[in-house]
């Protein structure tokens, strides 16, 4: 009796605390040698609405990826960024057929995880997930997970 009351009082607070701050994703930065190509990219091929930088400050390019949740393009000259398929952004949605359709008129390469060029990946909880970079080599997945 007195483990089953533990687990029924504790099980709720320790649910509780995992969430405590109620975080949700702010932004994103990325530092960008090339300003002008980069922004391109992720307004023309990710459809992303680009938004103003608060003081207008050169060298800066924002982006809105949902709701709040902004991606910021930082330029700088002297950093150079190594860049792994592992460290991504990812971005989700719920028709990928038809954002491989608009890659492919774009003549933009995805692949899957692997490698395989032009392949999709299908991860072991049914999500569908491809990999692109964009023009300074930051990788990007794309997949249908439902949120």
């Amino acid at each position: 009796m007195n483990k089953m009351f533990l687990m029924l009082f504790l099980i709720p607070c320790l649910m509780l605390s995992a969430q405590e701050f109620d975080f949700k994703i702010d932004h994103s930065s990325l530092i960008v040698n090339d300003l002008e190509t980069s922004a391109d990219f992720y307004a023309d091929v990710l459809k992303l609405k680009e938004i103003p930088h608060p003081t207008k400050a050169p060298g800066f390019r924002w982006f809105q990826v949902q709701g709040n949740s902004q991606l910021h393009l930082i330029y700088k000259d002297t950093v150079q960024m190594k860049k792994h398929k592992s460290m991504h952004l990812c971005l989700s949605t719920p028709d990928i057929d038809a954002f491989i359709s608009h890659l492919k008129k774009q003549n933009i390469s995805y692949e899957d995880w692997p490698g395989k060029k032009s392949a999709v990946t299908l991860r072991a909880d049914g999500v569908r997930q491809i990999y692109l970079q964009d023009p300074e080599g930051y990788w990007i997945e794309v997949n249908n997970a439902q949120h």
